[in-house]
């Protein structure tokens, strides 16, 4: 990134910050001079979206904890405390940075669809589909949950401390009580349907009225269900009494056998090839797919590096959003699950390789001109039209209700994951004292279409496409000087995307990034959030229409240069972020 591209953005960053601070200029030094290289040790460092999660996280690492540990404890009380959001009945993306190794590895612990699921599953008697809320109280949208089984087998890899000592945070605040959490009370109030679950009587009073913030809560079940977890593994989530709680619960409400215990016992977590893209002498990267996140956040970095400037210095974010809306449908058209993704001519594996690569992006970003286009269209990666034909758009139902934390420890191994149980608390079910997730919505709504497929298409065995965008930045040694990520469904790649690109191409510090407003354009509607009146009115200039209104990203990170530790902690949400040696 040269210094002219960096000025260019640092326009977009000028008219984001205004009404938030006073000074908009942008002092700090680009991408080029901030890739120093990174100390073999730091103090361990967790940011997470609730701080009794962070506590957890930092009691494992000051243990000795690796940042797996660490991730579990993390998960089990973020699951407790945070549950509208994400959970062990749902899935997850981590990003694992090996420092013995030096070698990055991708754990995709994403739901899994049971044998019963076809590609209408969602599809009425009328030949329509279902509504999205008719969708997730049907039972039929739970899927194989599969953050249990990627911690295990992350943990097997690259744990320190026993399995069984990685619950205690969760199982004594589970017993003893927790305070109310303000975003748990304020997101109940707006889910009445998971009111009606009886376990989530826990969170109300006697005349149904969700507790208020500080009220003490307590979840008997969850308590026995982590001890139950930390003496016998992750065999209790998949052959063991967890399984058949949640597949009694959820054949109870479809009123026939949706799900079994062979659909658990099949259930496998997957390591992935991580994916990345160089800027400068930088090198940032993100989950493959199932994932749609690490694609579509490297399509639009590459995309508007190579167009920054190209058609005019004051149009840097026409090309920032342009590059945003060109990504976004690449990710319509091309991206599921694996399994699905590939041709007889094309594996999936060469398609993402395709989709992310120089000479692609470099075309795509030639579609950008001096004003909004009237339509976007998909590309064509490989130069095979029939690729191209032989797909159809997703339209997913996707919606926002999910958690990232970000994890280094002393020896300078890195997490960054992000999970989910879809839509505030998920299926609107329990089971076990957790929140079962509803992650089949995220499968397109309407499979195909005279006979064309969409890529991703619900099926038996098949992991819907995500959002979650967990995000790794590598100096030029190949050490980890970011770890990113946020909630937000498919508004998350902008989250992440932005603040990203402000920080690397401009030096913007990561923690004042994330803070200016956010500019998203999921499902082809460009949002802006509220307080960003100046950027709003500079992209209605430029011909946009778009919407204005809250945006509530939940970023948590960190960047470390020269031993220099930049915490980032999202002010939209209740969580925080510690360091070593911090009370």
């Amino acid at each position: 990134m040269n210094l002219r591209h960096a000025a260019l953005f640092a326009s977009v960053l000028a008219l984001a910050a205004c009404g938030q601070q006073e000074d908009t200029a942008v002092t700090t030094p680009p991408a080029e001079v901030m890739s120093p290289d990174t100390p073999s040790s730091v103090p361990w460092i967790v940011a997470a979206a609730h701080p009794l999660a962070v506590d957890a996280g930092a009691a494992i690492l000051e243990a000795g904890g690796s940042a797996v540990d660490a991730a579990v404890a993390v998960q089990t009380v973020l699951g407790l405390v945070e549950p509208q959001s994400s959970g062990l009945g749902g899935g997850a993306f981590m990003l694992f940075y090996d420092a013995s190794a030096g070698e990055l590895i991708a754990y995709d612990g994403r739901e899994q669809a049971p044998a019963s699921v076809t590609p209408n599953v969602f599809i009425q008697e009328n030949g329509e589909p279902m509504g999205f809320f008719q969708a997730v109280l049907s039972g039929k949208a739970v899927g194989v949950p599969g953050a249990v089984a990627m911690l295990d087998l992350a943990h097997r890899e690259h744990g320190e401390l026993p399995w069984s000592d990685l619950f205690d945070d969760a199982e004594a605040l589970a017993r003893d009580g927790f305070p109310m959490p303000n975003r748990l009370t304020s997101t109940l109030s707006r889910f009445t349907q998971f009111k009606a679950d009886p376990q989530a009587a826990i969170y109300l009073d006697k005349e149904g009225t969700p507790l208020p913030f500080g009220a003490l809560v307590k979840n008997e079940l969850y308590a026995d269900m982590t001890a139950q977890l930390a003496a016998e593994g992750a065999a209790l989530f998949y052959s063991g009494d967890v399984a058949e709680a949640i597949i009694a619960r959820v054949n109870e409400k479809t009123g026939e056998e949706t799900i079994t215990l062979d659909d658990f016992a099949a259930y496998e977590p997957v390591k992935r090839e991580a994916i990345c893209v160089d800027l400068d002498k930088n090198s940032v990267c993100s989950m493959p797919p199932p994932s749609s996140g690490g694609v579509t956040l490297l399509q639009i970095m590459e995309m508007f590096e190579a167009s920054a400037g190209r058609v005019s210095p004051d149009d840097a974010l026409l090309e920032y959003i342009e590059a945003t809306r060109l990504a976004y449908a690449d990710r319509g058209r091309f991206l599921g699950d694996p399994i699905s993704m590939g041709t007889d001519e094309l594996t999936a594996e060469e398609l993402v390789e395709a989709l992310t690569s120089d000479a692609y992006l470099s075309e795509r970003a030639e579609a950008i001109g001096d004003a909004p286009a009237v339509s976007v269209e998909p590309g064509n990666p490989t130069g095979a039209l029939m690729l191209r034909e032989g797909r159809i758009d997703g339209d997913a139902y996707e919606v926002p209700s999910t958690s990232h934390f970000s994890i280094r420890d002393r020896e300078g191994n890195v997490v960054s994951m992000t999970s989910s149980v879809e839509m505030p608390f998920g299926s609107q079910m329990m089971a076990a004292g957790m929140v079962l997730n509803n992650q089949l919505t995220d499968f397109a709504r309407v499979p195909s279409a005279d006979g064309i497929p969409a890529a991703n298409a619900p099926g038996a065995g098949k992991r819907p496409m995500s959002s979650m965008t967990p995000v790794m930045v590598m100096d030029e040694n190949g050490e980890p000087i970011v770890a990113i990520g946020s909630p937000g469904g498919p508004a998350i790649i902008g989250y992440v995307a932005k603040p990203l690109i402000n920080h690397l191409f401009t030096g913007t510090k990561l923690s004042e990034a994330i803070g200016l407003p956010h500019i998203v354009v999921p499902r082809g509607t460009l949002i802006v959030e509220e307080g960003g009146s100046e950027v709003a009115a500079a992209a209605k200039d430029l011909g946009y229409e778009l919407q204005e209104r809250g945006l509530t990203s939940g970023l948590y990170g960190f960047t470390v240069y020269n031993g220099e530790v930049d915490l980032v902690a999202d002010p939209r949400r209740e969580g925080s972020a510690r360091m070593e040696g911090q009370n």
